[in-house]
């Protein structure tokens, strides 16, 4: 007796253990919206074989063996793309123990707890574009192997920056040194040293390059958009990482900087807080994204006193935080291609959502913000399996109770997430 009951007791786990382990997965959505097209289909099943959408339809034959998820109550869109984080960083309430006492080991160990967040947030994908000590290739790596959940990384490693940058430490002794190779610094001069920087950065796992064309908003030196390169200094970059097959990306505040990285060829303009007519059609003719963090400004006027930050840094922010959103508000009217992103680690992970409140108040419809935020997202990335809801995509799939096009802000609540066909919230 004992011995048929435990075989009969292992069947049943196994059948348990099978049922929980289902590669194949039904998702009946109430209703989904088609990004590519901007409309809403209503009452649609989504079939999921492992990773990949394999049909999708109304009337779609599902296997017996196929595990059946019920969102026929909710919205369903495709999995959110942050093209702006620091998803390795975040202030922790001391603004000088963060650059002088805290190192890329703690960077790595937080940037898993981060990277969860963001994934429970329903951001499947992130852009992280600037990381300390190659952190972010690390964690990128252990999510792809499995080891850790988090969004697909595709990651920038240093942000290359000029001597005196805002990519380099100023404001501080010069007897503070160095002790790692001056490379992983990302401060690079001249035509030579960035072309070899840039190789530096893809041979140690880049997939994007990032630099400063122009100065910045949190740190410490004079300007907030000054030029930062020269136009040969940022045409050597760009055409580098091409030879590489990589896209460049720049951190841009100031008109001028931003007009030179266009014409140097990025494929997209970080920040782009001081943009008027002729940057705005430059950045048309060259079909450059706008990835403008349009959320933050508010986070760090209300906190950033708070967590040490010098009055010099909230001094800048108040500058070019409201210039910022009228020029997404001009770029959005005028059609420059928008691409989401929120510069997550500036404020905490999981929020990135936020910021879908203030596009839509600075002149995106709904669809549009949440386009940016999917198909926008993904052109810009270069990857044709996210971004959207198709056959032959990855089962990136998230869901929302309510109506995200008439609560854009319902985004911030997100119920269900799936990454690559395995469901990470529900």
């Amino acid at each position: 007796m004992k011995t048929k009951l435990l075989f009969i007791l292992s069947i049943f786990m196994l059948h348990v253990s099978f049922a929980q382990n289902k590669t194949v997965k039904a998702i009946k959505a109430g209703k989904l919206i088609d990004v590519e097209k901007g409309v809403v289909l209503e009452n649609v099943t989504i079939l999921v074989d492992h990773d990949t959408i394999k049909a999708i339809g109304k009337n779609i034959s599902i296997p017996d063996s196929a595990q059946v998820i019920d969102l026929s109550n909710s919205t369903v869109l495709p999995g959110l793309i942050d093209c702006h984080t620091h998803i390795t960083m975040q202030p922790s309430g001391d603004y000088y123990a963060d650059i002088f006492r805290a190192t890329q080991v703690d960077d790595a160990i937080m940037g898993t707890v981060f990277a969860k967040k963001t994934l429970e947030a329903g951001f499947t994908t992130c852009r992280d574009v600037g990381a300390r000590g190659f952190a972010d290739v690390a964690l990128r790596n252990a999510i792809n192997r499995g080891d850790i959940e988090g969004p697909r990384l595709f990651v920038a490693t240093l942000f290359i920056g000029s001597t005196g940058s805002h990519g380099d430490i100023e404001g501080f002794s010069p007897y503070l040194d160095w002790n790692l190779p001056k490379q992983m610094t990302g401060v690079a001069d001249g035509i030579d040293e960035l072309r070899k920087q840039v190789r530096y950065n893809i041979k140690y796992g880049a997939d994007v390059i990032k630099f400063g064309a122009s100065a910045g908003v949190l740190t410490e030196e004079e300007s907030v958009g000054a030029p930062q390169y020269s136009q040969e200094e940022m045409n050597a970059i760009v055409d580098e990482a091409k030879l590489w097959g990589k896209k460049t990306c720049a951190h841009a505040h100031g008109t001028e900087a931003i007009k030179m990285a266009v014409k140097a060829g990025v494929a997209s303009i970080e920040h782009g807080s001081m943009l008027d007519d002729e940057t705005i059609q430059l950045m048309i003719q060259h079909g450059t994204y706008l990835v403008a963090d349009i959320y933050n400004d508010d986070y760090i006027r209300s906190e950033y006193a708070k967590l040490g930050y010098p009055d010099k840094i909230i001094e800048k922010e108040k500058l070019v935080g409201q210039v910022q959103r009228e020029s997404f508000k001009k770029a959005v009217k005028a059609g420059v291609n928008i691409a989401f992103g929120t510069d997550a680690g500036v404020y905490p992970h999981g929020w990135n959502a936020k910021q879908f409140y203030y596009m839509v108040k600075f002149g995106c419809t709904p669809m549009q913000a949440i386009q940016a935020a999917t198909v926008n997202a993904a052109d810009l990335i270069g990857n044709k399996k996210i971004g959207t809801i198709k056959i032959g995509g990855y089962a990136d799939i998230i869901a929302v109770k309510a109506d995200v096009l008439k609560d854009i802000t319902s985004l911030e609540h997100v119920s269900f997430v799936m990454k690559g066909g395995e469901v990470f919230k529900q």
